[in-house]
């Protein structure tokens, strides 16, 4: 094999990269990322960024001198992926051919935009670094704000305002937040801390328009017709895989987001020598009865990052596809985690004595997942479980001890 592609130049892609060197990989290794920084990592993006003395840019994963000498990698950056033709082994950047022997897809996803909002100054989503210090720079400004989704970046983006004492409203289409990824027992709980820290949450909740005056955001029209006044709007609507340029290449595309379907080993279902990686793999997970996961969260882009470099030329390593999801989120100084899946028999709320909450989520006598809110150490005991595939009442055993106070 001479030449390996990696496409998308987020954490999984150089994880990729740095596995197929590893792996003992010699060849050419060319790397190509539609933003033009080095690559960095994300969920920082509305963590820290959003702080008042927050960063200023982004912390490169990995140097350009140790990208390109170190690793050896050429860099294509500041221009996406156009094509893809699996018969002639080749993708198209900005025109030009790029063949590979070995091709690794980790683009990652993309956010849904709301129609209208995309040329109104003050409309931010929250995917690059551009994007945060907008954000920030606008919270630093006193802006009233509206959030569009309670999602958790979303939510996240309502605790900065919050920390500043500004007012900001979240409205969600749902009845509860974050009821798909965590279920509506634990949305009730997440309602609460968001009512408890004084942002206006409005659920049930429609948004029909972005109204603005002179090309700049004043308001969030709702379906009901009132009008919400705003500086800022954060869109916290979601994301979709950004797979649009690899329409026509046969791949295997899933029918609800067009994420790229894999077997276990990461590779691509329609074409040999294909490989995908993090937000944009869907990839059956032999933990979860063979479920098909694509998990939106950094640990998964970088396991499957690594796995897919390695697979990719060859060499050794676990398969991508038997790892347990996990999570984190900061909400006005509430520390959530999340590990494994939340599709559920029954969600059990678990060592309720003492500070903190704790959720765990069964599928027949099995732990497949679990929340925690305060309770910072008793995740990852939670994952090595959902590892060992043990019983609920294992699970729910560890929680009591873990709450009660020494």
């Amino acid at each position: 094999m001479d030449r390996l592609v990696v496409v998308g130049a987020s954490v999984a892609g150089l994880r990729a990269v740095e596995a197929a060197r590893r792996g003992g990989y010699g060849g050419r290794v060319t790397l190509v990322g539609a933003e033009e920084h080095l690559p960095y990592d994300r969920p920082s993006l509305s963590k820290t960024f959003l702080e008042t003395a927050g960063p200023v840019r982004a912390r490169p994963l990995r140097s350009e001198q140790e990208l390109r000498e170190e690793l050896g990698v050429e860099l294509m950056f500041g221009t996406p992926a156009d094509a893809l033709d699996t018969t002639a082994k080749e993708i198209a950047v900005a025109g030009e051919a790029v063949p590979y022997d070995a091709l690794v897809i980790a683009t990652g996803a993309a956010p849904r935009p709301l129609p209208g909002a995309q040329r109104v100054h003050g409309v931010h989503h929250l995917r690059t670094v551009e994007d945060a210090l907008a954000v920030r720079a606008a919270l630093d400004a006193g802006a009233r704000a509206v959030v569009i989704g309670a999602g958790f970046i979303g939510s996240e983006v309502a605790s900065a305002a919050r920390r500043r004492g500004l007012p900001v409203t979240v409205v969600e289409a749902d009845e509860l937040p974050l009821t798909r990824s965590v279920g509506p027992e634990v949305g009730a709980i997440c309602a609460e801390l968001h009512r408890e820290a004084g942002t206006d949450l409005r659920l049930n909740t429609l948004v029909s328009a972005v109204e603005s005056r002179h090309g700049r955001v004043s308001g969030v029209r709702l379906a009901c017709g009132t009008v919400l006044p705003a500086e800022l709007v954060v869109l916290g609507t979601g994301v979709a895989p950004s797979t649009g340029w690899l329409a026509g290449s046969g791949l295997s595309l899933h029918p609800r987001d067009s994420g790229v379907v894999c077997a276990a080993t990461l590779s691509a279902e329609g074409a040999s020598g294909v490989y995908a990686a993090g937000d944009v793999a869907h990839v059956p997970n032999a933990l979860f009865d063979g479920e098909l996961l694509r998990p939106e969260h950094w640990m998964n882009a970088t396991e499957q990052g690594a796995a897919a470099g390695s697979a990719a030329v060859g060499a050794r390593s676990p398969s991508g596809g038997v790892s347990v999801p996990y999570f984190w989120s900061d909400w006005y100084g509430h520390r959530i985690q999340f590990v494994g899946i939340p599709h559920a028999d029954e969600v059990v709320v678990a060592g309720g004595s003492g500070p903190g909450f704790t959720a765990l989520y069964r599928r027949g006598d099995r732990l497949v997942g679990a929340l925690t809110v305060d309770r910072r150490r008793q995740v990852h005991s939670f994952r090595k479980l959902i590892t060992q595939r043990a019983r609920l009442a294992e699970a729910l055993t560890l929680a009591e001890e873990a709450a009660t106070p020494a």
